[in-house]
């Protein structure tokens, strides 16, 4: 039987990221912008706003000139005109003047805050009656706020978000430079397993892993595409592997990774010229025989053929390398749920474990995660469980009633 390679950290896996670079870039419209990795700073022409405008409807002041201002003790202000949408007023305001002006107006010179239009009063045509005081910068946007000009409105290795593709708008960044999207070819092994539409037979099994991790892969902003199923056969799996590797930028195989007479990952990944086993068997729980090769250049995985056992590694390990593929300066920041364990939840020192659990309504009014035990062909416990708990390796195991983080799940 064949040993595995020296078993090594989680953070001796991540660490191999910069060994395997980033993608090429394309240009495309801010319209399909979303989701994609910015690839050089989106520096500013202008400052945005271009102007000081208001937040609110209602009056446009020196903020000096509504001090000490109250219920009982009005500021009386002189009217010195009105703002307009879309038009820069040709007045400026002194102290003790005001001018009537809508949510977005540009503010006059002179005015450095505005009063609400519920917080003043007119007394006649000529003068307002102010009942509470403001402070300079109240309910407006001074010229710059948001994005001064010659600033990087939006880093490079940013995920657009709804909110960064606001910025590139108002910069005028109608189209962006971005990283390309990771290809993972997905490649499901073994006899006994056939596709989804096919009704299994004696000893057979419908092909999870495909959808799994083609669904993890887009979640990470990757590109899936499946190349079937290939049968336990050294040189079926290299054909397609070679397949592979010709049009995608990194390669999963599902199952033939642990050790087993009929395992030949590790051999058939061998037949590659140049290629390099990096790894052999990772210090976790669930998804210890893990495989992780490099064969031009490119990262080729070898998953448990157990689902569970392979979504785990995908959340853990493979993600983190799609996300600096795709041009992320860093890890997408996704921060747990702060939960305490209804259970104990019991380890094995030596090895990092990640257990599945649901999360719940506490009793103090917090939450409470419930570990959901299984093994690691029960697909159930993955689609009942909102995350992970990770339990060090050098713990045996966490106690009921713990703080545990909730590592939340897509």
């Amino acid at each position: 039987m064949k040993d595995f390679f020296r078993v090594v950290d989680i953070g001796e896996v991540l660490a191999l990221r910069p060994g395997f670079g980033r993608l090429g870039t394309e240009t495309v419209a801010l319209s399909g912008a979303f989701g994609r990795v910015l690839a050089k700073d989106a520096v500013s022409a202008g400052d945005v706003p271009p102007f000081s405008r208001t937040t609110v409807d209602g009056w446009a002041v020196a903020a000096a000139s509504t001090f000490g201002a109250g219920e009982t003790n009005p500021s009386l202000l002189k009217i010195a005109g009105e703002v307009g949408m879309a038009e820069i007023p040709a007045f400026a305001l002194a102290r003790g003047e005001a001018a009537r002006i809508p949510t977005g107006g540009c503010l006059p010179k002179g005015a450095d805050a505005a009063v609400m239009l519920e917080h003043a009063e007119a007394v006649d045509g000529d003068f307002i009656e102010v009942y509470r005081s403001v402070a300079p910068g109240t309910h407006v946007i001074m010229k710059g706020d948001d994005v001064a000009a010659g600033e990087a409105a939006v880093p490079a290795g940013t995920r657009l978000r709804p909110q960064e593709l606001a910025v590139l708008a108002a910069v005028g960044a109608a189209r962006v430079e971005v990283f390309r999207k990771p290809v993972a070819g997905i490649v499901s092994t073994g006899d006994e397993i056939v596709p989804a539409d096919r009704t299994p037979g004696p000893g057979q099994i419908r092909d999870m892993n495909a959808s799994a991790l083609s669904g993890q892969v887009a979640a990470a902003g990757g590109l899936p595409r499946s190349f079937g199923i290939v049968p336990d056969d050294g040189d079926a799996l290299h054909a397609v592997m070679r397949d592979a590797l010709a049009s995608c930028d990194t390669v999963l195989v599902s199952g033939g990774s642990s050790v087993g007479a009929r395992d030949f990952t590790v051999e058939t990944i061998l037949r590659f010229p140049g290629a390099e086993i990096l790894v052999h068997g990772v210090a976790i729980s669930p998804g210890k025989p893990t495989i992780l090769a490099k064969i031009d250049g490119k990262a080729v995985w070898g998953l448990p053929g157990h689902v569970v056992s392979a979504m785990v590694v995908f959340e853990v390990m493979v993600r983190p390398f799609i996300e600096s593929l795709a041009g992320l300066s860093r890890p997408r920041p996704r921060p747990p749920v702060s939960a305490r364990l209804a259970m104990n939840a019991p380890s094995v020192s030596g090895r990092t474990d990640f257990v599945r659990v649901r999360l719940a309504a506490g009793q103090g009014g917090g939450l409470d995660a419930l570990p959901l035990f299984g093994k690691s062909g029960e697909i159930r416990t993955m689609t009942a469980a909102d995350g992970l708990v990770r339990i060090e390796r050098d713990d045996e195991g966490l106690a009921a009633g713990t703080l545990v983080d909730v590592f939340l799940m897509e």
